[in-house]
């Protein structure tokens, strides 16, 4: 009797089972293909480039110092700003070296007079000397008197000229046009030559960039150089946020001799930096160009994906199926990359919506908003 009552209720239990399998087959029938973006692959006129690393480099860095000893009396300029050439930094106090300014123009007028004296009786001794009024040993003593004289007014007048160097150098100008960093001594320090440098200041625009280059680097610029002709090439920065700076520079050194250290040769290029994004110090990716533009296949950097096999991209074929394949690629091309080998021109890669398919899998492909 349990038996029987029993066999009615597994039939039941596997009846409903079949039919929530059913059910789910037919809600994954029914279900829409995942949908992607795609993006034909395309060929461009690039120019093949050679990537490095470089650092920013000022054209022209002052340590501002003071060149007399005194105390601070005024600063005329605020940390981080622009200054001109000329415009007036520091003052140090000038009552003194104003006082040894007149001190020495009294000196130099005494010194004149004294001269004036000198000549005078060297003048009324050779009158009486003519008449032989006047042994002629006071003669020559009166000229050597008139001679001692006039070195006397030019040591009066260098020492005058030294004493307004020294009361020039108690206001510091800016040497360069720039930008002038933290002051280190502020109004009322005492200060002089041994003090280092009281501002730093930097020039922005233009400014450098140095990177350094492999020997077989500079080897094929030489001969490229030596077949096209034009010395310098164009050079690109890429800044620390990834983006690339917008207005390109120009090579405009090559160091004479490799680094014994690293086998590299040092490169300098030239950029325009008018809005001070390139900071003195700062670490920067350099592309440079090398040659002439040639044709060549570029795809999103999105559709570029990286295993441990290397570098691949999804397709949608014809079928709008999703197709795995092996792509080598070359330099990057702004938010592109160059893909030189695994790809025709014309093949649809997926550029969004690549984690939720996979390769064999029917999709629904669409290309980018706005295309």
């Amino acid at each position: 009797m349990r038996n029987r009552t029993s066999a009615p209720g597994c039939g039941t239990i596997i009846a409903s089972l079949g039919l929530i399998t059913c059910c789910a087959c037919a809600m994954a029938q029914g279900a829409p293909p995942p949908a992607v973006t795609i993006v034909p692959v395309e060929s461009r006129e690039v120019t093949n480039t050679g990537e490095f690393v470089g650092r920013i480099v000022a054209i022209d860095k002052v340590d501002v110092v003071a060149r007399v000893p005194g105390f601070i009396e005024e600063r005329y300029f605020t940390e981080g700003q622009e200054v001109k050439k000329g415009d007036l930094l520091f003052r140090i106090e000038q009552a003194t070296y104003k006082a040894l300014v007149e001190q020495q123009e009294a000196a130099v007028a005494k010194a004149k007079a004294t001269e004036a004296n000198a000549v005078l009786q060297l003048d009324r001794g050779k009158e009486l000397g003519r008449s032989l009024n006047i042994p002629q040993s006071t003669i020559d003593q009166r000229a050597a008197d008139a001679g001692t004289a006039k070195a006397d007014v030019m040591v009066a007048q260098a020492a005058l000229d030294q004493a307004k160097i020294n009361f020039d150098y108690t206001e510091i100008h800016s040497p360069i046009d720039g930008r002038i960093g933290l002051a280190n001594y502020t109004v009322g320090n005492l200060v002089g030559p041994t003090s280092g440098s009281l501002a730093t200041i930097v020039s922005h625009d233009p400014i450098y960039v140095l990177f350094q280059v492999s020997e077989r680097d500079v080897i094929a610029y030489k001969r490229r150089v030596a077949a096209e002709g034009g010395p310098h090439f164009v050079v690109h920065v890429k800044l620390p946020d990834g983006s690339m700076y917008q207005m390109p520079g120009m090579s405009n050194f090559l160091d004479i001799q490799v680094a014994n250290t690293t086998d590299t040769v040092a490169v300098r290029a030239q950029f325009p930096n008018p809005d001070g994004l390139l900071m003195p110090g700062g670490v920067v990716g350099v592309t440079t160009e090398r040659g002439a533009p040639k044709s060549a296949l570029v795809v999103p950097q999105a559709a570029v994906q990286l295993d441990q096999a290397g570098r691949y991209v999804l397709l949608v074929d014809d079928a709008k199926k999703v197709e795995l394949r092996r792509i080598t690629t070359g330099a990057e091309q702004g938010i592109g990359i160059v893909v030189t080998s695994g790809l025709k021109q014309g093949e649809l890669v997926i550029t969004d919506g690549i984690q939720k398919v996979r390769p064999g899998q029917v999709v629904s492909a669409s290309p980018p908003m706005g295309r």
